[in-house]
């Protein structure tokens, strides 16, 4: 099969779904211009997605925005740095179930059905193609290098959503629905700690979320602090580009064994985390942050391998400093020169680092609002992150908020606390994007019900014609002698 035959197929496979069906919301008018029904930050893998699942659900009234310029959303050809994704190639993800649009069948329609069991993991930049032809093959409505700005809560339910950006087509969109599909850093920031951040100027220094120029440090020394995955990632990337020496600085005495994701994935609690307890919820999300994610064999491997990787266990960085025109670490095995490090640190999640919700973001609850955590399991990082519904909307502190915050669903990496693993994570697509458009369609019927119903009340439209439908004239119906 080649890939314009399975193109063919998915528009068979739609067609015998009735996809592209009348919608059915209202549209809404609005002094300032045209309403959406749904408008999507971010043209990802979880903003496609969502947007595939809203055209299902005969929601058609919608808009994907993206910052970046087409075929460069998301973190694949910008800084993500592995080899090959860390998911298992089996997991079926932004397909939502249609056979035709999963990766399997885009990989065996170039390369067949051997093609694929020759596959241990996917490749890093074959899934960004396949993002491509998938955003291509359904016609999503995507519009590129368009960064939201703010949000502003306006009347009636509907959002003003300030916009910047060489696609912009106008400085806002009105919105009565916004899905922030932001990926694994919408929700917060990228951390760097301070004392890096303090004493050491930008070009002595990145976040692996960073753009680096890995061309100006052939042959240079480089010090990575953390034990993550993508330390790893970072520390083989550097290497391959011709770096000379890649130092891994972790604070543990070993690396961690466990990914608690790969039980996730087989035991039914990405499916059904929803369902939890916040007790238990909080429980679960603070022990998966205890383990964070281990290097897969081959990543790890596959950097060890360079004659100039070195591991540093038990070596959390207690301070540094510039020395020269580079830079000195200081750990418990004693000092390090380098120059120049990266950081691979983590993200933090909290609405209020968000300046697109700067206006609002006092009012949404944070899990601290919410729960008070035993003293075993607490932590200030799970703390803040925003609480939100089963389906993903923000729920608000107080009164007023209720209203501010209505119509605003938050569908990336911030969401774990409240949701499990779901948005921005592969594993979790498939389950968490029916849950999103389920809700977000729940609410725009809600809001329209009075109407909705109306309509349902009022309909009169004959659709059995026989003569044994219409009314029986007045003497047929006395009784006959």
């Amino acid at each position: 099969m080649s890939l314009e035959a399975l193109n063919e197929r998915v528009k068979t496979d739609l067609s015998y779904l009735a996809f592209g069906g009348a919608a059915w919301v209202q549209p809404k008018n609005h002094s300032e211009g045209h309403v959406y029904d749904v408008v999507i930050i971010g043209g990802g893998q979880s903003g496609l997605a969502a947007a595939f699942g809203l055209l299902r659900e005969r929601i058609s009234n919608i808009l994907v925005i993206d910052e970046n310029r087409e075929g460069l959303e998301g973190p694949w050809e910008t800084y993500a740095r592995m080899v090959t994704l860390r998911t298992p190639k089996h997991l079926t993800s932004v397909d939502l179930g249609i056979p035709s649009l999963t990766f399997r069948s885009w990989w065996e329609a170039q390369f067949g059905p051997q093609g694929w069991e020759e596959v241990d993991k996917i490749p890093r930049g074959d899934w960004m193609n396949y993002l491509r032809w998938y955003r291509q093959v359904l016609g999503l409505p995507v519009i590129n290098e368009v960064k939201l700005k703010l949000i502003e809560p306006a009347e009636d339910g509907i959002h003003r959503l300030h916009i910047d950006g060489a696609g912009a087509p106008s400085e806002r969109l009105l919105a009565r629905k916004v899905v922030l599909a932001t990926g694994i850093q919408g929700g917060g920031e990228w951390h760097v700690p301070s004392f890096i951040a303090d004493n050491l100027p930008g070009h002595l220094y990145a976040h692996t979320s960073e753009m680096i120029d890995f061309e100006a440090l052939k042959g240079k020394k480089i010090g990575i602090l953390g034990g993550g995955a993508s330390a790893f990632d970072n520390a083989n990337f550097a290497l391959s580009q011709g770096v000379a020496e890649a130092h891994v600085f972790v604070r543990r005495e070993k690396l961690p064994s466990v990914n608690p994701i790969r039980q996730m994935e087989s035991s039914g609690m990405i499916e059904r985390f929803h369902v939890l307890t916040d007790a238990e919820k909080y429980a679960a999300i603070s022990h998966f942050f205890k383990y964070n994610q281990p290097p897969t064999n081959d990543t790890f491997e596959r950097a060890a391998a360079w004659p100039g990787f070195e591991l540093h266990l038990g070596a959390p960085w207690l301070d540094v400093e510039r020395e020269g025109e580079g830079v000195t670490v200081t750990t418990p095995q004693g000092r390090f020169t380098f120059d120049f490090l990266i950081v691979s640190t983590g993200l933090l999640s909290d609405p209020g680092l968000r300046p697109e919700l700067r206006l609002i973001e006092s009012h949404i609850a944070r899990w601290g609002d919410v729960y008070e955590a035993p003293a075993e399991v607490a932590s200030p990082l799970l703390d803040a992150h925003p609480y939100l519904s089963p389906g993903f909307a923000l729920t608000s502190r107080d009164a007023e908020g209720e209203y501010l915050l209505h119509g605003l669903f938050v569908f990336n990496y911030s969401a774990l606390a409240s949701c499990g693993l779901s948005a921005s994570a592969i594993s979790g697509t498939k389950n968490a994007v029916p849950k999103l458009v389920s809700r977000v369609a729940d609410q725009l019927f809600l809001d329209d019900r009075d109407a909705i119903l109306k309509s349902f009340f009022d309909y009169n439209e004959a659709e059995f014609v026989s003569e044994w439908s219409k009314p029986a004239a007045s003497d047929e119906l006395e009784p006959k002698i």
